[in-house]
């Protein structure tokens, strides 16, 4: 079986570069041509962020809640939108099938790690998908009024590593979840359990400055904020100075870790499945 980290030893660097030149404009290319479904996903991902607008505008209507004045929380959601989409994976709830139908048979026996596969129809979704999403997010913003006047060139070069950590370190940390689908016959209540936990404690449902003491220091010895809530608050100006920058040591940190993980994890589940093919 590969190992994550020893790809060298069977596919150079250029033959890797090569794999992703392909692989990528395979799937760009399915993704274009299964368009309607790729709309129908970006509509429904438009949709909590609506609901989420109305009501926390609702909160805020004549005055502020967690900082956030009506107008802002209009600003937060709409952010928020577009960097659950740059960092949404899907690969969690479709491991229990790859391994349940012997679909990941064939993936194993090829001599570039399965997680490259994975990354390549990641980011073309990612790229078709942003064709709906970025109109949406200025229309909607226009509709309701959103308060972007802190977001400035400066808060948008800030935003960008932490974006890249963000989408690294979800991707990473949600395929670790998927390996469960190695171990366990459903996977579903894990993956309900813990998508509910990341849409909490990630800033989804609401900015973390609303939520009690308690939940947000909770949050921040967690990974899930810096995948979502962080890179949303550096690009409203949130975020400056040593506070960002520990930020974005605390990203690096939790992509280390997950890393690791990922790596002792793989080694064992992919044990696991030549034992139970056997």
């Amino acid at each position: 079986m590969s190992d994550l980290p020893g790809e060298l030893e069977r596919f150079s660097a250029s033959a890797l570069a090569a794999y992703y030149r392909r692989q990528l404009a395979s799937t760009l290319a399915a993704n274009l041509a299964y368009r309607g479904a790729a709309a129908i996903w970006v509509l429904t991902s438009i949709i909590s962020p609506l609901v989420f607008i109305v009501v926390w505008r609702s909160v805020a209507a004549g005055g502020s809640t967690g900082g956030y004045d009506a107008a802002q929380f209009v600003a937060y959601f709409l952010v928020m939108m577009v960097v659950d989409h740059l960092t949404f994976i899907w690969h969690m709830w479709e491991f229990e099938y790859r391994i349940r139908n012997g679909t990941f048979s064939p993936l194993l026996l090829r001599p570039v790690h399965p997680i490259h596969n994975d990354v390549c129809e990641n980011l073309t979704y990612k790229l078709v998908g942003l064709v709906g999403i970025l109109p949406a997010a200025v229309l909607l913003g226009l509709v309701f009024g959103a308060d972007l006047s802190a977001t400035t060139p400066r808060t948008v070069l800030a935003f960008l590593p932490a974006l890249l950590l963000a989408m690294v370190l979800r991707f990473v940390l949600e395929w670790c979840v998927a390996l469960a689908a190695f171990w366990l016959t459903k996977v579903s209540a894990l993956n309900t359990v813990f998508f509910s936990l990341f849409t909490f404690l990630g800033g989804q449902f609401a900015p973390l400055s609303v939520l009690p003491a308690w939940a947000q220091t909770l949050a921040a010895w967690t990974p899930f904020p810096w995948t979502l809530a962080f890179p949303v608050e550096v690009l409203l100006g949130r975020r400056s100075g040593a506070d960002l920058l520990l930020g974005y040591c605390v990203q690096l940190v939790w992509v280390v870790v997950a890393l690791v993980a990922l790596r002792l994890l793989w080694a064992r589940a992919t044990r696991r499945y030549s034992a139970v093919g056997a």
